[in-house]
């Protein structure tokens, strides 16, 4: 029963992030345009675009992943199916996992398919797009995560989308690092590379444990 409710809600808001958030198509065009302007501002040269293009693709990827956010719980809020959620039988930490899970399938998703392509665009060796892709697929989640805090945090408010942004933006900079450190030292070969890739794993992990009862908590701190 448990794993049918949270499979409804999963497909819910899955297919509320494809129909209202823009979804997939939203999300791999925002980070088109910003991985195609990287070489109208630093020029043509591919050993430059090469050098910087692991940084290129995380940066991109962060921001495209903060499309859409801000509805994470707003909608719900708006049509009262957010006091439901609070007065179910399951754990709310849980159901905010959940959604977190089907807006990373509908949107962190389709930017770590895409990466491949625009790894190609900015020059990058096979090695280094695989390193990028992996490091991607790691990381986002965590990205999520934490967007689901700023977005419980900022869940009323007007505006709420830039608020969230700000928020939200200092507490990637360690997976933002952690990610293009994998991504470097993947592609250089490296024999240490699991070290920057076992603490994204763990960043990621520990985002994911910590951001429910967070989300949770501000969620119910909204209700009263």
């Amino acid at each position: 029963m448990m794993t049918e409710q949270l499979a409804a809600l999963f497909l819910r808001d899955w297919r509320l992030a494809q129909r209202l958030g823009g979804g997939a198509s939203l999300g791999v065009m925002f980070f088109l345009i910003l991985v195609t302007m990287i070489p109208f501002a630093v020029g043509p040269d591919q050993l430059i675009l090469a050098r910087i293009g692991a940084a290129v693709l995380w940066i991109a990827a962060l921001l495209a992943g903060l499309l859409g956010l801000d509805r994470l719980f707003q909608l719900d809020q708006d049509d009262g199916s957010l006091d439901l959620l609070r007065l179910c039988d399951l754990p709310l930490e849980i159901m905010i996992l959940t959604k977190c899970a089907a807006h990373w399938c509908a949107t962190g998703l389709p930017l770590v398919v895409s990466a491949p392509i625009f790894g190609l665009m900015l020059g990058l060796e096979p090695q280094q797009i695989f390193a990028v892709t992996l490091s991607l697929f790691v990381g986002t989640p965590a990205l999520t995560a934490l967007g689901a805090i700023g977005a419980a945090v900022t869940l009323g408010v007007r505006r709420g989308g830039l608020l969230m942004a700000v928020l939200i933006l200092p507490f990637t900079i360690p997976i933002l690092i952690f990610g293009v450190s994998t991504s470097t030292a993947l592609a250089d070969g490296m024999m240490a590379v699991h070290i920057p890739l076992t603490i994204l794993c763990g960043l990621s992990l520990l985002s994911f444990v910590v951001a429910p009862f967070a989300a949770a908590a501000a969620v119910r701190h909204m209700g009263e």
